[in-house]
């Protein structure tokens, strides 16, 4: 059987006003992931990521401690279908419909880094009416949508592979909960109580035979627990 690995990226910019540029935490956690594969001896025979840059940044960090380690690794290939949501996006055209219930949301949401449980509480809120399906909002990519363009890629990566090829995917929350979603068969919104669990850096495996995939693991982060540092195990 192959394997697919899914790996969530290092933890980015929260709060800042660039979100998608990884964290000096972030970075020394792709770092860590790197020396982690490259101490299993793992030998890869793809790496994709998306087209965002914490992806790419996570994917260029730690195949370069791998390389560094002595194995050769292939070059880094980019699909947009592994890219995140765009969560911004969700944000603008769901938040104004809580407003009634919530006066205080848009000052939460502007000042993120200031009030972080409450702006978990707010998005998670946000999140339940997108993946809903139940409220429709006009240019705005919907679930199914995003849904249907990680399940493409995850097809295409099947077809193209030979039955023990070992392949990463350096891809975000989102995407890898999409595609938990629909080889598990759960709702959306139970997907996404195990999305808020996902850790920076994590790995979650997918066997494959054929055009027949499974889930093996979900959110391993051993890499980080041996180092007993607390601060490497983020969410963001």
């Amino acid at each position: 059987m192959g394997s697919i690995y899914l790996i969530r990226h290092g933890q980015a910019s929260f709060g800042a006003d660039d979100y998608d540029v990884l964290s000096p935490t972030g970075v020394r956690q792709a770092e860590i992931l790197g020396e982690h594969l490259a101490s299993l001896g793992l030998r890869l025979d793809r790496c994709l990521s998306g087209d965002l840059r914490r992806q790419r940044h996570t994917a260029q960090a730690a195949l370069g401690r791998m390389q560094a380690a002595g194995l050769e690794v292939p070059p880094l290939e980019v699909d947009p279908a592994f890219n995140e949501f765009e969560a911004e996006a969700v944000i603008r055209a769901h938040l104004p419909d809580l407003l009634h219930e919530e006066p205080h949301a848009l000052h939460i949401m502007r000042n993120a880094s200031e009030h972080r449980a409450e702006f978990q509480r707010l998005f998670s809120m946000v999140i339940s009416r997108w993946v809903s399906g139940e409220h429709h909002k006009d240019g705005l990519v919907s679930w199914q949508e995003f849904l249907d363009t990680a399940h493409a890629g995850l097809q295409r990566l099947l077809q193209q592979a030979s039955g023990r090829e070992h392949i990463a995917v350096f891809t975000s929350g989102g995407t890898i909960t999409a595609l938990v979603q629909q080889l598990v068969g759960m709702p959306p919104i139970k997907a996404f109580e195990l999305n808020w669990q996902i850790v920076n850096t994590s790995l979650s495996r997918l066997k494959f035979r054929g055009d027949e995939v499974s889930l093996a693991s979900f959110n391993s982060h051993v890499h980080l627990e041996l180092l007993r540092a607390p601060e490497l195990i983020t969410y963001r």
